[in-house]
């Protein structure tokens, strides 16, 4: 099973999506596999983080920006703005598939753990992310 969810970001940052990803799981009636997630989009990722004390994703957020800075001299990619290269480099220093298994119908994921989309880019985005659901 195949399916396309949309992911509408405000800002760079964290966007948890786990409650859709398991409503596509329970939907789609399979008790053992594997829900593959992939991200559409070179400028954001996945990644499963701490989905119960904000400041968590905060910390990671500020970290990547200081890892990966704007206005870096070396980059000549800039035509899009000065956050979009440096978010090229966030993506693909993080995913953009994620593989979580399915047992008893459900993801196994930890007691703190959550499905999020990080977007690297400062503005507002809808991205598309692509999930299948095999047994």
């Amino acid at each position: 099973m195949n399916c396309v969810l949309t992911v509408r970001t405000q800002q760079s940052g964290l966007t948890e999506f786990t409650r859709d990803i398991d409503t596509i799981v329970r939907e789609s009636g399979v008790e053992m596999g594997l829900c593959t997630v992939f991200c559409r989009h070179t400028s954001c990722s996945l990644t499963i983080q701490e989905n119960a004390d904000p400041s968590a994703r905060e910390d990671l957020e500020r970290w990547l920006n200081r890892l990966v800075p704007e206005r870096d001299a070396l980059y000549t990619h800039t035509a899009e703005g000065p956050d979009d290269m440096p978010a090229h480099i966030k993506a693909a220093l993080t995913a953009t598939s994620l593989g979580i298994p399915i047992m008893n119908g459900a993801l196994v994921l930890g007691t703190w753990q959550g499905v999020f989309l990080w977007e690297h880019r400062r503005g507002a985005h809808t991205r598309e992310i692509v999930v299948h659901i095999g047994s």
